[in-house]
C-alpha cells in the first residue's frame, strides 16, 4: 500500500520549561484509508491535527506526507504541499457570506493559477458531487448548517488533494445534518478519498473503519494494530 500520511517518533513540545504535547507518536496512513483520530479535550488532538495539516513542525521525529518530509522544506514548498495534498474540513465552515456557493468552493482554487472560468467549472462539479448542484448560486445565510458543512467538503476536495483532513466536522450540527455528512464522507472514501477525521466523539469513531485514539499526547490504541495496548501496557509495567 501506498502511504499518504507517516509520523515517525514525533513529539511537539512547547514553552520553557518544555512542556510535551505529544510523545513519540508514530502513524502510518494509507492510500483510500478512513481514520479517526478520537481524545478528549487536552489529549493532544489539535497539535497533532496541526502536523498532520503541516500547519506546524515538529519538535523531534518526522512527518511525510505523500512521501515529502515535512522538516526538509522550505516554507514556500510547504505552502505548496498544504495547497495541493491537503483538503481541510473545520468545525466551523469558513465560508465568505457575500460569495455564492460557487465563488465559496472556487476560492479554494485561487492559489493554483486556474482561471475563473475553470475555477468555476471545477467549483461546480465538486458541489455536485456532494448534493448542491441546485444550490450553486445561493449564498451562505441561504444554507442549513448540514448544507454549508457540505459547501466546505466541496471546496476542501475541489483541488483534489491526496489527503482530507476534518476536524470535529459535524460538532456545529443537530444529528440529522450531522449523520448527513458523515455519509457524505463515508461515500467520498468509498470512491477513492483518504480521509483522517479528529474528534472527541467516541461513538462516531467507532462507527468508522479504523479508530486511533491518544490520550495525554501519545497514542493508546489503534484498531488497525490490536497488541498496541498490550506492548503500551508492558512498557509501562517494565
Amino acid at each position: 500500500m501506498t502511504s499518504v500520511l507517516e509520523l515517525h517518533d514525533v513529539t511537539r513540545s512547547y514553552g520553557s520549561p518544555p512542556t510535551q504535547a505529544l510523545r513519540g507518536i508514530d502513524l502510518r496512513v494509507d492510500e483510500g484509508e478512513f481514520v479517526a483520530i478520537v481524545g478528549p479535550s487536552g489529549s493532544g488532538k489539535s497539535t497533532l491535527l496541526n502536523l498532520i495539516g503541516t500547519l506546524d513542525r515538529p519538535s523531534a521525529g518526522e512527518v511525510l506526507i505523500a512521501g515529502e518530509r515535512v522538516h526538509d522544506l522550505s516554507d514556500a514548498r510547504l505552502s505548496a504541499v498544504r495547497a495541493h495534498m491537503i483538503g481541510f474540513v473545520f468545525q466551523q465552515f469558513h465560508l465568505s457570506d457575500g460569495q455564492t456557493t460557487v465563488d465559496n468552493v472556487g476560492s479554494g482554487l485561487l492559489y493554483t493559477g486556474i482561471n475563473r472560468a475553470l475555477r468555476r467549472q471545477r467549483a461546480r462539479e465538486a458541489l455536485t458531487s456532494v448534493g448542491l448542484g441546485h444550490r450553486l448560486d445561493h449564498k451562505p445565510r441561504q444554507l442549513s448548517g448540514g448544507e454549508r458543512q457540505r459547501v466546505a467538503i466541496a471546496r476542501a476536495i475541489v483541488r483534489r488533494p491526496a489527503l482530507l483532513l476534518a476536524d470535529e466536522p459535524t460538532g456545529s450540527l443537530d444529528s440529522v445534518s450531522g449523520e448527513t455528512v458523515v455519509q457524505l464522507l463515508r461515500e467520498l472514501n468509498d470512491a477513492g478519498t483518504t480521509i483522517v477525521l479528529i474528534t472527541h466523539d467516541r461513538e462516531l469513531a467507532e462507527r468508522l473503519p479504523r479508530r486511533v485514539a491518544i490520550r495525554d499526547g501519545l497514542i493508546v490504541s489503534d484498531s488497525a494494530d490490536p497488541a498496541l495496548a498490550d506492548r503500551l501496557t508492558a512498557g509501562a509495567v517494565a
